[in-house]
């Protein structure tokens, strides 16, 4: 997979299983990190036990989502713009609960 189909990749604001890109991990994080100025944002375990990272430039708001599998290709899932940190705040139970 060449960068420039990264890029093209993540220009589009959501993709379908059948568009998705991927590539060696190591190779789209660096893409992330110098391009986009993204960084990992959070991490969960997926179906399979594949990791699922977002990746966001606070600086430009850009973000991207990623799945990890074993083998360590990285499939870009989904990018777009408006990425905002939220302020963490406590959960608060339900009365009805």
């Amino acid at each position: 997979m060449t960068m420039l189909g990264i890029g093209a990749l993540l220009a589009s604001a959501s993709l379908s299983q059948a568009q998705q890109t991927c590539a060696p991990r190591d190779q789209v994080i660096e893409r992330l990190t110098s391009t986009y100025g993204e960084t990992r944002q959070s991490i969960g375990l997926g179906q399979n036990n594949a990791m699922v990272e977002v990746f966001a430039s606070t600086d430009t708001g850009t973000w991207t989502i990623t799945v990890t599998t074993a083998n360590g290709m990285t499939c870009l899932v989904a990018s777009g713009q408006a990425f905002e940190r939220l302020a963490r705040t406590r959960a608060v139970p339900s009365k009805d609960a």
